[in-house]
């Protein structure tokens, strides 16, 4: 292994070539990395064989366990951000900052509350002249941010999905279907707060989409996108101005248990 990881022609293979190498030449097995770190062997098998992207408490692992001073944990953060657009990578960085995250979401649903299927429908949409391992490539890189709602110290994650991202058909039937059980799942974690908008609540206080991003030690920022980019400030007006818009649109959707029975309503609707 090099002292610093050079730039991957696939982020997932990359860091699986560097897993295997460092195996090797430690003549170590990977059944003894898995008992180490704490994850089953068919885990570590993927990871090595360049088909799953390494949550950081593995990478973390690898390096206690091959004593390679935080080699495994900076080689994953390259394979993130590069698996991002350059562009979003800020956004990542302060959303696995953030004590509390609000989101308003208009037209698809918020990344981090994704399958697999549905993330793959709408980067396949977005990028259709991609080949399968590129597309894979994003699609672990935005369910990796699930562990940002997984971990032990969760953020609070408060979500205002305007019903049109429950109408609109992504994939298909059963992927939708499957897509709203998973939100009405990730609903009763007890850090999890959705809401649904109605389209009969008339006109939303947001045109688009936006999120709040609150960290431990700063102040609130506000992230916003538009076609290939995506925008973060501070500014004290603008954070207030979105601020208050969250505010109507909170008061203007559906309180959470009613939202979460209009999401499972609307699942069995797919299922039909």
């Amino acid at each position: 292994m090099s002292e610093q990881p050079r730039r991957p022609g696939n982020g997932l293979e990359w860091f699986g070539n560097e897993l295997e190498e460092a195996l090797r030449h430690s003549g170590k097995t990977g059944a003894a990395l898995a008992a180490f770190t704490g994850y089953k062997p068919p885990y570590v098998s993927k990871v090595k064989n360049g088909q799953a992207l390494p949550s950081p408490e593995f990478a973390e692992g690898c390096d206690r366990f091959f004593n390679t001073s935080g080699y495994f944990a900076r080689t994953l953060v390259r394979v993130s951000e590069r698996a991002h657009p350059e562009w979003f990578v800020p956004y990542v960085n302060l959303e696995r900052q953030a004590r509390q995250i609000e989101d308003y979401s208009n037209a698809l649903i918020m990344g981090m509350l994704q399958t697999w299927e549905y993330a793959e429908a709408t980067f396949r949409a977005t990028f259709p002249y991609e080949t399968d391992a590129e597309i894979k490539t994003r699609v672990e890189a935005r369910l990796a941010r699930r562990e940002v709602i997984e971990r032990d110290d969760p953020p609070v994650l408060w979500v205002i999905l305007h019903e049109t991202t429950l109408r609109t058909l992504v994939g298909n039937h059963a992927v939708m279907a499957e897509q709203l059980r998973h939100l009405a799942a990730d609903a009763e974690k007890p850090h999890v707060t959705l809401q649904v908008l109605r389209s009969l609540a008339g006109a939303p206080a947001s045109g688009t989409p936006f999120t709040l991003l609150t960290p431990d030690d700063g102040p609130t920022v506000l992230y916003t996108e538009a076609m290939g980019q995506g925008h973060v400030t501070d500014s004290a007006q603008v954070v207030s101005h979105g601020r208050a818009s969250f505010e109507r649109l909170r008061a203007s959707a559906r309180d959470p248990e009613e939202s979460v029975a209009l999401i499972r309503k609307i699942a069995e609707e797919y299922d039909r």
